[in-house]
């Protein structure tokens, strides 16, 4: 009775309005990522641009890399005008309004004559875009309680899904039918659940916690006695302390630190490969816009969302650690499907099964990674060292596009699946190093500096 009480709690919580709204900033963020990879790259291959040129615009993603350099600028600055909303709602609305020109712009270019300008506005799109990621994942911890955070990061994970397919099976379906300029115009429209959410759902309370406070004035007291610094200057000095060097400090200071940011760095490298080399490895195959969108978009929806709900189950059933070696191996292994593909050619429903075990297979990890991410951010640094963690797990997204498209191009498509197998391999090596050493993700986080 007891185990049917707690079910339908948990399920009743998924109607609250303000997991209702995660769900809505879910979507604002899952949408530009594939604009600016998955569906430019199939836009780019339309259009006959070498897979190499391909793969290197996935390094325009680079900011997603990086925001954890302007995260505690976000974090805490409060934004002339916009600022009135709110800090969370003033920065979100902002940064919305860059990313809807940004892809107003990049919409507005030829890949056949304006592919540098076109890179630009990539670019743009891209640093709006993990600018808002930033703003996203603060509004979410500061909105939910303690016990909604769980909820919260599922229905964030599928809103950012259901944007992912709209801008992904949406906009190659709307490709058959327009040109691509407008496509890219009407999936600026994406942002709106997001800003709708934020207007509906109020500003989250704030809250400084005591760690990061003691030391923002242990620092000003410092500066105001031992220095002849004027106070606007110590203040400042104190904030930019507190705000960003507090927060690595604490993180490097834990045991295995480098070896944790390693193992997050590296862990989905071959999942990674894969995906961005995706688009046109099926354009070689010779798969229509259509065929793509049934096999890759839609089947691949159903199974990643199986997947993502399946994700939670697993990590709650067999641990974290767990949980993480048996995603790993099956997205490593879920690879070779696409070697036998090379090898099968143009057949839509092995493409379909290929797919859906991939999808699968990366819904799973998605949320055990997202778990494991979220419980190595200590409770006084959450926005910043979330920003850094998610920055660094992007690294091998951001850096190999080039590598890849250029390694496809030199060993062909079977043996370059059979390699991004192997390249999984150093992030489950890693993995049992740390598991070995006991040290979880809620000890790593819980470890004082």
């Amino acid at each position: 009775m007891i185990g049917i009480e707690r079910l339908r709690a948990a399920i009743a919580v998924y109607g609250k309005p303000r997991l209702v709204a995660i769900f809505g900033f879910g979507m604002a963020s899952g949408f530009p990522l594939t604009l600016t990879l998955s569906t430019l790259a199939y836009w780019l291959a339309r259009e006959g641009v070498s897979k190499t040129d391909i793969g290197l615009f996935a390094a325009l993603t680079t900011p997603y890399a990086l925001k954890f350099v302007w995260a505690p600028l976000v974090d805490r600055l409060r934004l002339p005008l916009f600022g009135r909303l709110g800090a969370r709602r003033g920065w979100l609305l902002f940064t919305q309004a860059l990313l809807v020109l940004s892809i107003l712009g990049l919409a507005a270019q030829d890949p056949t004559q304006t592919l540098g300008t076109m890179a630009v506005f990539a670019f743009l799109v891209a640093f709006f875009s993990a600018t808002q990621d930033i703003v996203i994942d603060a509004y979410r911890i500061e909105l939910l309680d303690e016990a909604e955070q769980a909820a919260g990061a599922a229905m964030n994970t599928f809103g950012y899904r259901t944007a992912n397919l709209l801008a992904g099976a949406g906009a190659l379906l709307l490709a058959d039918h327009l040109d691509w300029s407008t496509v890219y115009a009407l999936m600026a429209l994406l942002v709106l659940p997001g800003a709708i959410a934020a207007l509906a759902i109020g500003e989250p309370a704030r809250h400084d916690t005591a760690i990061a406070a003691e030391d923002e004035d242990a620092v000003r007291t410092y500066l105001a006695r031992r220095t002849r610094w004027p106070s606007w200057l110590a203040t400042a000095g104190a904030w930019l302390h507190a705000s960003v060097v507090v927060p690595f400090i604490e993180f490097l200071q834990r045991p295995a630190a480098l070896l944790i940011l390693l193992f997050v760095l590296v862990y989905k490298l071959g999942d990674a490969m894969g995906q961005l080399m995706m688009p046109p490895f099926l354009v070689d195959l010779g798969f229509d816009n259509s065929e793509i969108a049934f096999a890759n978009k839609t089947v691949g929806f159903v199974a990643l969302m199986a997947g993502t709900a399946l994700g939670g189950s697993l990590t709650y059933a067999i641990g974290l650690f767990r949980a993480l070696l048996v995603t790993g191996l099956f997205m490593m292994l879920t690879n070779l499907m696409f070697a036998a593909l090379a090898l099968v050619g143009h057949d839509v429903w092995f493409l379909a099964l290929a797919v859906g075990l991939e999808n699968f297979a990366s819904g799973i990890g998605l949320v055990v990674f997202i778990a494991y991410l979220s419980g190595l951010c200590h409770l006084a640094f959450t926005a910043t060292q979330y920003a850094l963690l998610s920055s660094l797990a992007s690294v091998a997204r951001t850096w190999i596009g080039g590598p890849s498209g250029a390694l496809a191009e030199t060993v062909g498509w079977f043996d370059f699946y059979i390699l991004t197998t192997l390249a999984a391999l150093p992030g489950l090596v890693l993995l049992w190093l740390l598991w070995r050493r006991g040290f979880t993700a809620r000890d790593a986080a819980q470890t004082p500096s």
